[in-house]
């Protein structure tokens, strides 16, 4: 992969990320993330979907907006626990528990520090729809990854988990990739049927 399309990749999804949070409205967010993700997904070089199947791809499985989904949470002070995940794709990822936080009706999901270069904060989530027919990608999904842009604010030790914009990661379209998927402090037994379903949605031929 050239490493200027992960460049420019990088560059798009953190303006996207950033025109969410200026956005209007969480809704007018939602439906720009919707938009733009889907161009990404479906024509960018750096798509992490298959080159094969872009052509026939129209974009993602995205549930309706629900405002109900949306939440500012307390960071709630961790322990520091460490994990590191090997991958194929970018070697031992190091992670440490900074933080938590509790979502109503959810339960409570780890904040974990990225420990390496960079930084950045990532919260993951496995739920109960995860590899079910019509629902969610089997090894779950992202809602914060920081380092690459997906922020949807906060401050003053609050961070905003807003789960209608829980994304798959990109070993859900490409096997080659090795992702960090979510421990036993990031899975709820609460289905979230909000955010990306699983898999694309495609033309048919």
């Amino acid at each position: 992969m050239d490493p200027l399309d992960i460049v420019d990749w990088r560059r798009r999804v953190f303006a996207l990320y950033a025109a969410v949070r200026a956005a209007a409205s969480p809704q007018a967010g939602h439906d720009l993330w919707r938009t733009e993700r889907d161009a990404l997904l479906t024509t960018h070089p750096a798509s992490p979907v298959l080159a094969d199947e872009r052509d026939r791809a129209i974009g993602a499985d995205v549930a309706p907006y629900d405002s109900a989904w949306r939440f500012t949470c307390a960071l709630e002070p961790s322990d520091g626990e460490r994990w590191d995940v090997e991958t194929g794709t970018d070697g031992l990822v190091p992670f440490e528990r900074c933080a938590t936080v509790t979502i109503p009706g959810v339960g409570r999901l780890d904040v974990w520090r990225l420990r390496s270069y960079g930084g950045g904060l990532f919260v993951p989530v496995h739920d109960a729809l995860a590899g079910m027919d019509g629902g969610t990608y089997g090894g779950g999904r992202y809602l914060v990854d920081t380092a690459k842009g997906a922020d949807l604010g906060g401050g003053d030790g609050t961070m905003v988990i807003d789960l209608n914009f829980a994304y798959a990661p990109s070993c859900a379209y490409d096997p080659a990739w090795a992702c960090p998927l979510p421990p036993a402090g990031n899975r709820v037994d609460v289905p979230i049927p909000v955010g990306e379903r699983h898999p694309l949605r495609m033309a048919r031929s």
